[in-house]
């Protein structure tokens, strides 16, 4: 759908497929949590899934926030995009939901990864959902702004054009601007949205979020 492929000499290929598998190791006790919670409690079937980093591990309150839907939270704290694409064969296809949210982004940004990278994993986990789920629809929260990370604003705000030009060009995706309310008039994140370590939500924030989201759910 997207891009050229490129060939790698094969030494490199494996090295840089090792350092990959290295990365996302990190988070296997977190995945295998899911994994056993679903064998004895299996979570709902045509569901929206909300998939990525903290901001949706933390949304405790989704399933009071949208009641409308059966609604199923796989966020695992400290993620970035690479990782939901790393686990999609065990923490996303597999539920087979009728539309994934994902929110991911600032933590990439913080460890330095460019918003052409994040376009490219964005790119990479529709192809990957969408080989076993065509018919799936794909949400993107947008990195949100936060006095924490303030030196990185306008990365993200790069980042969030490149991944809303993805979704402007595929019938199956689509963006959440929760970037641009989270500012306040005098462009600065929005301290009231966050709680005291001035990077997770605090229940204004979510609540912000549940309004903003709410429409693109299908």
């Amino acid at each position: 759908m997207w891009g050229l492929s490129v060939c790698l000499p094969m030494g490199l290929a494996a090295v840089l497929e090792a350092s990959a598998a290295d990365s996302h190791s990190r988070w296997e006790n977190d995945i295998q949590a899911f994994e056993a919670s679903d064998r004895t409690n299996a979570p709902p079937s045509n569901a929206i899934l909300f998939v990525g980093s903290s901001s949706i591990r933390l949304w405790k309150t989704l399933a009071e926030d949208f009641p409308e839907w059966p609604v199923i939270n796989r966020g695992f704290g400290g993620s970035q995009v690479a990782d939901s694409v790393a686990f999609v064969d065990r923490i996303v296809t597999p539920y087979r939901p009728r539309q994934i949210v994902l929110y991911a982004g600032d933590n990439d940004l913080a460890a330095e990864r460019t918003p052409e990278q994040i376009e490219a994993d964005f790119k990479t986990f529709v192809r990957r959902v969408h080989k076993r789920l065509p018919r799936c629809w794909i949400t993107f929260i947008a990195i949100k702004p936060s006095p924490a990370r303030q030196t990185l604003i306008e990365k993200a705000r790069a980042a969030n054009e490149r991944v809303r030009e993805v979704t402007r060009a595929h019938p199956r995706l689509s963006f959440v601007d929760i970037f641009t309310p989270m500012l306040g008039a005098d462009g600065q994140p929005r301290p009231e949205l966050f709680m005291a370590d001035k990077l997770h939500l605090n229940v204004e924030g979510y609540r912000l979020w549940t309004r903003l989201t709410r429409p693109y759910l299908k």
